[in-house]
């Protein structure tokens, strides 16, 4: 006999709540020294593993509103399914400001990759901020003859078939770099997926396989230490860290493909709560403490406003469904 009255207080609740969050955002707008986020905590859900670039980025960001705002900000790993599983729990979560995605490249990809995914990346979320982005670099292992981009396109080219590269899976920005190079530079490498990083890589070193696409971040280390070559970048501009490495423009070669990653919150949240959000983390990717730690994981700030997010979304989507069509991949 209660049950009319309890979804008409559940629902007087969440509209409270709501506009707690947008009340104390516009008091921070306003100049209010003392306003806070509402009570309840605020979880960032990153669908990747701990220590992952999504992760790094998610607790670098939740530490920091948590002090501003003096409220809890936890970060949840939801690992697994090509990341569909924590982005498909935050596209269900409620659209009050308090679940958020920390994701990254494959958000745009997997539309084009599984027939029935349970989420749409451009109608299921609210864009809130691109945070970063990463290089990818082009390496071999060091058995392999070739000291440059040209001279690995010219061996491969005698070999057909004969040589495989590594990714840490199907979809991920590592395998996508690989397939489109090889589409540009109309070679053919077999595709071997690892289930991580980690794994793709330590067959890199060991000689298992003969090429991969790296962080560049990660990668570096392993060059200076002769274990791995590092022939080119994926991006417009040479790598800071790097800068003696050509792009694969630079080699002819338009193959741009960087890492990104990007904060959404469920489709139907406020914008004033959006535009909270957006606010206070392109702030706190200003300051230099922070520009200076992502540095050092070889992550570049991005910030800016919503719309160039979704703006993004929508072409990267576009890019991708085209490559993986020429391609010929799908999910394994």
């Amino acid at each position: 006999m209660n049950r009319p009255h309890t979804i008409v207080w559940s629902k007087l609740s969440r509209l409270l709540q709501q506009l707690a969050f947008i009340t104390a955002g516009i008091a921070v707008a306003m100049g209010g020294a003392a306003a806070q986020a509402p009570g309840r905590t605020i979880t960032i859900v990153v669908p990747v593993t701990p220590a992952s670039g999504p992760d790094i980025l998610a607790r670098t960001i939740g530490e920091e509103l948590q002090r501003r705002w003096n409220q809890a900000v936890v970060v949840e790993n939801k690992p697994g399914a090509s990341l569909n599983i924590g982005t498909q729990f935050v596209a269900r979560a409620a659209p009050d400001g308090h679940t958020l995605l920390m994701t990254a490249t494959p958000f745009t990809v997997s539309v084009s990759l599984f027939k029935n995914l349970p989420y749409d990346p451009v109608k299921s979320f609210a864009p809130v901020i691109k945070v970063a982005t990463g290089m990818l670099g082009l390496a071999v292992h060091p058995s392999v003859p070739a000291h440059s981009t040209k001279e690995f396109i010219e061996y491969l080219r005698a070999r057909p078939g004969q040589f495989n590269y590594s990714s840490p899976g199907v979809g991920t920005p590592h395998h996508l770099a690989m397939e489109l190079f090889k589409l540009v530079a109309k070679v053919d490498l077999k595709h071997v997926p690892y289930r991580s990083a980690a794994g793709a890589t330590q067959d890199l070193v060991g000689g298992h396989v003969s090429a991969s696409f790296q962080a560049i971040h990660g990668a570096l280390p392993l060059m200076q230490s002769g274990q791995i070559r590092l022939l080119a970048v994926a991006s417009k501009e040479r790598a800071a860290v790097a800068p003696q490495l050509p792009t694969l423009i630079d080699e002819d070669l338009p193959v741009v493909v960087d890492l990104w990653f990007g904060i959404f919150a469920p489709a139907g949240t406020p914008s004033e709560i959006v535009q909270r959000y957006n606010q206070e983390i392109n702030e706190i990717l200003r300051m230099p403490q922070i520009v200076e730690k992502l540095g050092k994981q070889g992550l570049s700030v991005v910030g800016d406003r919503p719309e160039r997010l979704g703006a993004f979304v929508a072409q990267d989507i576009v890019k991708w469904q085209q490559v993986i069509r020429e391609a010929g991949i799908t999910a394994e």
